[in-house]
């Protein structure tokens, strides 16, 4: 009988103990349960049909590609067991079942912003003619209650997924004994030794440190921010990646005084051009940029933490204080304690990340996934398909493997950048500029013509606030290899976007299709300026 064969696990064969949760001021280290996981309905196979590893598949990592990953291996009828293991950060902050996203990534992050878009609201409602009092304040603590219970319940639904698959899941660090051999120490400092026929890694990634003195003891990260009962109050970021960015974004809407340091320029290996005009809107809503500059040291004064740092241009030595200095310099792979070593697994001297072809490392039984892998997008939808491919691959005969190109994504600032393909810089070193045709527009969305609301004396949205850029491949029949879009609901518009680029769409297809009006993504259906003809790109009219 080829049929796949449901596991239920008996404590004979190996004994797991319970799970203990690790508690924190306000939070809770997973979520407790006062069960074993619910058996198969299946009967075991029988013992002499059992393999040599009492595990089919062993997965180290409960973030959104192990959590994929391993619930399609289980619904594939193979057996299953989970690792889940989070380090608190240098302040002490820990999390429950989820990984990165959905604890102190993408959902916190877009929850809070949309709390600054809120703030950002009550002007527009005033301009079409609502009545609201003046003043209105954020309730911080409540904001934050309110979005850390709503990852509770993902933590929850998380195990309850698991064991719905037949999944066992361990809140235990895991490292390799051998090729085949995963230790699991729990809590309570239990050990226990799972042996697999395969091993999936996938345990992604933490904040970096500056290494100067004073960052572990006294800044936060995107680890602590999100949790934290206090207000921010002024507040210094750190860095020029994406996650600096949304950071000093949104508190900055939520009616903190923030300031962002960055050593050059702002998000390195996204489009240049956007990357520009995110920074001068970050600046325009009232941004402080300190730049170019790097942090040399961190020191207590009083309740505040002291930033010394040197401006690059020169040379000078400055010292500043703030209520809260957020470091967002990075991330590095959480490879160090897993004992890759042992199980001959290649890695990355430097970054520590891991080299694969087709998810698999050099090691033909050991597979990765996820943030740790090198010269791989840190994307959670990513994580997700690279898991479940895998999955079906190692288990269903699947032959599809992961597609790394055109992969869409979006920065979400206050004025969001949503982009899919290539940027200009990319294109013009792959095809060549001559074979490069980009068609822009600048606009003003037909929601933000009633607010002229003004920071500094000037518009706080002016008319080319908007901005659609469209890179094709003129030596291949206009072929659009790249799609940037700056403003409201990015990621709703290049994900449809991201649909054609991956069809191979044209700019022709582009024109062909009827724009829905009024809205600012028909813009892509009628570009017409290019970049190349020096024209105006201001957009004319509705």
């Amino acid at each position: 009988d080829l049929r796949p064969t449901r596991f239920r696990e008996t404590r004979a064969k190996v004994k797991l103990g319970a799970v203990v949760a690790k508690l924190h001021p306000g939070r809770t280290q997973g979520c407790q349960m006062e069960e074993e996981p619910k058996a198969a309905d299946n009967a075991a196979a029988p013992a002499d049909t059992f393999p040599e590893y009492e595990w089919d598949l062993v997965v180290i990592g409960g973030g959104s590609g192990g959590l994929a990953c391993a619930k399609e291996a289980a619904n594939l009828g193979k057996r299953v067991c989970l690792l889940d293991y989070v380090v608190p950060s240098p302040q002490g902050t820990s999390w429950g079942l989820g990984g990165t996203c959905v604890n102190v990534g993408c959902i916190p992050k877009k929850l809070f912003h949309q709390a600054g878009l809120l703030g950002e609201g009550f002007s527009d409602a005033r301009s079409f003619g609502w009545k609201l009092p003046e003043g209105a304040e954020l309730d911080w603590e409540a904001l934050v209650m309110g979005v850390q219970s709503h990852i509770g319940s993902l933590n929850w639904g998380y195990r309850v997924a698991l064991r719905e698959a037949s999944v066992k899941y361990l809140n235990a660090k895991g490292s390799f004994v051998d090729p085949h051999t995963v230790e699991a120490v729990e809590h309570n400092g239990t050990t226990l030794t799972l042996k697999a026929e395969r091993i999936v890694i996938a345990v992604g990634g933490r904040p970096k440190y500056l290494g100067v003195p004073g960052d572990r003891e006294l800044c936060l990260t995107s680890d602590d921010v999100f949790s934290r009962s206090a207000k921010p109050g002024r507040t210094l970021v750190v860095g020029a990646s994406y996650i600096a960015l949304e950071c000093a974004g949104f508190l900055h809407a939520l009616g903190f005084p923030v300031a962002v340091m960055a050593r050059s320029i702002f998000l390195r290996g996204f489009d240049q051009e956007i990357a520009e005009m995110i920074g001068r809107d970050l600046e325009r809503r009232g941004v402080r940029i300190i730049r170019p500059a790097v942090p040399t040291a961190f020191a207590r004064d009083g309740e505040q933490v002291r930033c010394t740092f040197k401006n690059l241009d020169f040379g000078l030595e400055i010292s500043e204080s703030f209520d809260t200095v957020l470091l967002a310099v990075g991330r590095d792979a959480c490879t160090s304690d897993l004992g890759l070593d042992r199980a001959g697994v290649i890695v990355d001297p430097r970054s520590g990340k891991i080299p694969v072809v087709a998810e698999q490392t050099n090691v033909p039984w050991i597979y990765a996934i996820g943030d740790v892998l090198e010269n791989r997008q840190e994307l959670t939808p990513v994580a997700i398909k690279a898991g479940v491919r895998l999955a079906r691959r190692l288990y269903a005969g699947g032959m599809l493997q992961m597609d790394y190109d055109a992969v869409p994504t979006t920065v979400f600032t206050p004025l969001e950048y949503g982009c899919v393909g290539y940027s200009e810089e990319a294109a013009t070193t792959k095809y060549g500029e001559e074979n490069i045709e980009i068609y822009v527009s600048h606009l003003k969305p037909l929601e933000w013509t009633l607010n002229h609301e003004k920071l500094n004396g000037q518009p706080v949205r002016n008319d080319s606030s908007v901005y659609c850029k469209l890179i094709t491949n003129s030596a291949d029949k206009e072929r659009v290899v790249g799609v940037h879009y700056v403003g409201p609901n990015a990621g709703e518009i290049i994900q449809g976007m991201a649909i054609a680029v991956k069809a191979g769409a044209t700019k022709a297809d582009f024109d062909d299709c009827i724009g829905i009006h009024p809205t600012v993504a028909e813009e892509f259906t009628i570009l017409e300026v290019t970049k190349r003809s020096g024209k105006s790109s201001l957009k004319k009219g509705c």
